[in-house]
């Protein structure tokens, strides 16, 4: 324990005594909400990001450890383990260093330096090596010529023989090893050549950038390198890592060679060979996917930071909605949907070309409208959805219809997923479709968390990156969001339960059965009664579970139970009933919080209390705004340099955003379009789904490519 909190607090410069209190709270299995919103006093008011940081660093360290372990295990099956090399493998802090500790006893296929020793060039290799006689050429000779025998036929075969040994020997030294790798870190460059007949394939134009590129490894921004990577995988190009060989050569050779005689020029021979075919290739894969794994980190960020962005996206809240799915040929799906989420009706409309049948359409859509009482429509933005927007706007609604156009990403996906066929059985994919594009306007929260996050559409090279570390952060990103808003158990789904603090798939199942079974939830003290949720998922999880008009006005509130007795002690002292404490700003600003401090409850947690009672159940997320494209903008075609055009923002980068302008192709803007000055973060100057105005700075119509600025108003 004490190893791993020096660990901690050395990675991330945290108080020792919050990073103590937060592992011990972790491996009480409490999740990284929970810690960060009900345990402040403890952790000295670590946020969600610090806690991550430190759940990150604890994952590292038990790694580490693990390896040690299993490296220990095989050194003492080897009868190699002596104390010295035992402290040292003990006292490593990196992989790395480990690795190299245990590279000269791994267990690798048969080596050039193993046939050697096979042949017994062992000694030779020893004396070659010690550079204790001054070794002419017809001395080496001579001492060669002792070892012809079996399968060394020549003097020559037995000095290449042992200068394998001496080449497997300085691959083998941690001290050259790390001098290379500093080398590799700070002089290697990446270069690239397009394989030649691929220069005029079409898949292989995308990459065109790096058929001939050469760029220092450690200045490669993520998103380059990343690129890079997959046009090698797809066999466009071809890649490698290069660094100044020659003064490489003679770095080590300053380090090994101590004479200037016959044995010396053996030694550089084998050290030429020792670079060229073991050091080089090991190192520079060893680099490369260094600078992969800080490219994948970048990239996950990013992702996971526009996945937080689209998720508290802006609820339109319990309304009516008719959705939309457009189409052509097919025909424009519809479904109406009540407040809740629940269809109502579905049918299939054809106001476009080829039927053409628009007046028929335009009657139904506005007798659905007030047979179901629709508040607001929601339309896919895919295929003809701009002509179906238009559609919509020439009908004359009784009561003012508000018109949203909604992100289609990932909804085909929903509509064949497992989740989608458990919720409409007796539907086609068509109708579901049309469900999740209206369920998104509704809460979007609620309904994204459905569809896997890499097929949302808001990364780049989400396929590329270390997949295991990109669904721990995505799911700590949904974690995140779902706990920050809060859930109502009389109407969450089992995936938007599954990522409630504590709750999990399994008792996600178990919360739905028993609320079909038994009806509604009429207080968070029931929660206690659903099969297999125990006390420990019950504390993890309370605080986030809402309770609509329940026995208890708190149960509405991120309140946690284990603080009612406190809000009830002030609402007492107070000599007002918890329900008019609840929104009475003035009284709650008036209370002396000194006088609930206790052992359990802090300053923290009572100030958290007074600001949820201020507002209960206050969402955080915006509130929903109606845009419209330039309607005169259908295709790439009819855009020109200088038009100024509505947009909303779609995916960020680290090299700038993709934006919407209502068209098949999203244009960019560049980070160095986003403002006058050096731009260090695009996220600080735009977020997802935010409606801004762009100019067309460049249009390529072959390529597709969209160049734009962002303009201010």
């Amino acid at each position: 324990m004490k190893n791993l909190l020096q660990y901690i607090t050395s990675q991330t410069q945290l108080p020792k005594k919050s990073v103590e209190n937060t592992v011990k709270l972790l491996n009480e299995d409490c999740t990284i909400p929970f810690i960060s919103r009900y345990r402040k006093e403890l952790t000295g008011n670590l946020d969600e990001v610090q806690i991550g940081d430190i759940v990150k660093y604890k994952d590292q360290f038990e790694a580490l450890e693990k390896r040690k372990t299993a490296i220990l295990k095989s050194l003492e099956e080897q009868e190699v383990l002596s104390d010295e090399l035992r402290n040292k493998i003990e006292e490593a802090t990196d992989l790395i260093t480990l690795e190299d500790l245990y590279l000269p006893y791994k267990k690798k296929r048969k080596t050039k330096a193993d046939t050697a020793r096979e042949n017994g060039l062992e000694l030779l290799a020893k004396i070659i090596m010690s550079q204790s006689r001054n070794l002419g050429s017809t001395e080496i000779s001579s001492l060669a010529s002792k070892y012809i025998k079996g399968e060394v036929n020549s003097e020559e075969d037995a000095l290449e023989g042992a200068r394998h040994i001496i080449a497997e020997w300085i691959n083998e030294r941690t001290d050259i090893r790390n001098m290379l790798r500093h080398q590799l870190e700070r002089f290697a460059t990446i270069s690239t050549k397009v394989v030649k007949k691929f220069k005029d394939d079409e898949k292989a134009q995308k990459f065109r950038d790096y058929f001939d590129w050469n760029e220092g490894l450690n200045k490669i921004p993520s998103h380059r390198l990343l690129a890079i990577l997959r046009a090698t995988s797809e066999g466009f190009i071809r890649q490698k890592i290069e660094i100044d060989d020659e003064k490489a050569i003679s770095k080590i050779e300053d380090r090994v060679i101590k004479s200037n005689d016959a044995a010396s020029k053996q030694i550089k021979l084998a050290i030429e060979d020792s670079y060229k075919r073991l050091l080089l290739p090991a190192l520079s894969n060893e680099a490369l996917s260094a600078a992969k794994e800080k490219a994948d980190e970048t990239a996950i960020n990013v992702f996971a930071k526009n996945l937080k962005q689209l998720l508290l996206g802006s609820p339109l809240g319990e309304k009516r909605v008719l959705a939309i799915d457009p189409g052509f040929r097919t025909g424009c799906k519809i479904v109406c949907l009540d407040a809740q989420g629940g269809l109502q009706h579905n049918e299939t409309i054809y106001p476009h070309a080829p039927k053409n049948d628009t007046k028929g359409a335009m009657k139904k859509i506005s007798s659905l409208a007030d047979a179901y009482k629709i508040d607001a429509i929601a339309i896919g933005n895919g295929t003809a959805s701009r002509e179906t927007e238009q559609f919509i706007k020439r009908i004359h609604f009784k009561n003012a219809m508000q018109v949203f156009v909604v992100s289609e990403a990932g909804a085909s996906i929903y509509s064949a997923s497992k989740i989608a066929r458990d919720e409409f059985p007796n539907y086609d994919v068509t109708v579901r479709g049309s469900v999740s594009i209206g369920r998104r306007l509704q809460d979007p929260l609620a309904e994204l968390v459905k569809i896997d996050a890499k097929s949302i559409g808001v990364g780049q090279y989400q396929h590329d990156v270390d997949q295991t570390k990109l669904k721990s952060s995505l799911d700590t990103s949904v974690e995140l969001c779902v706990n920050a808003v809060g859930v109502n158990i009389n109407t969450a789904s089992i995936p938007l339960l599954s990522y409630v603090s504590g709750i999990g798939p399994k008792l996600a199942e178990n919360v739905v059965n028993y609320r079909e079974e038994k009806g509604a939830f009429s207080s968070r003290e029931e929660i206690k009664k659903v099969p297999r949720l125990g006390g420990k998922a019950f504390e993890q999880a309370a605080g986030f579970l809402r309770i609509k008009n329940g026995e208890n006005p708190l149960d509405d509130s991120s309140v946690h139970p284990e603080s009612y007795s406190v809000v009830s002690k002030m609402a007492k002292d107070e000599k007002v009933k918890v329900s008019e404490l609840i929104g009475n700003k003035a009284l709650l600003q008036k209370i002396n919080l000194e006088k609930y401090i206790s052992e359990k409850t802090g300053l923290p947690t009572l100030k958290d209390i007074i600001k949820e009672l201020e507002k209960p159940g206050l969402d955080i997320r915006e509130e929903v705004k109606v845009f419209t494209f330039n309607q005169n903008i259908k295709t790439i075609i009819d855009l020109q340099e200088g038009q100024l055009l509505p947009g909303i923002v779609n995916n960020i980068t680290n090299f700038g955003c993709f934006v919407d302008i209502g068209i098949k192709e999203s244009g960019l803007i560049h980070v160095s379009n986003l403002a006058d000055s050096f731009v260090k973060d695009v996220s600080e100057h735009v977020h997802l789904h935010q409606q801004i105005v762009v100019k067309v700075l460049e249009v390529d119509v072959p390529r597709k490519r969209i160049q734009l600025k962002l303009h201010k108003n």
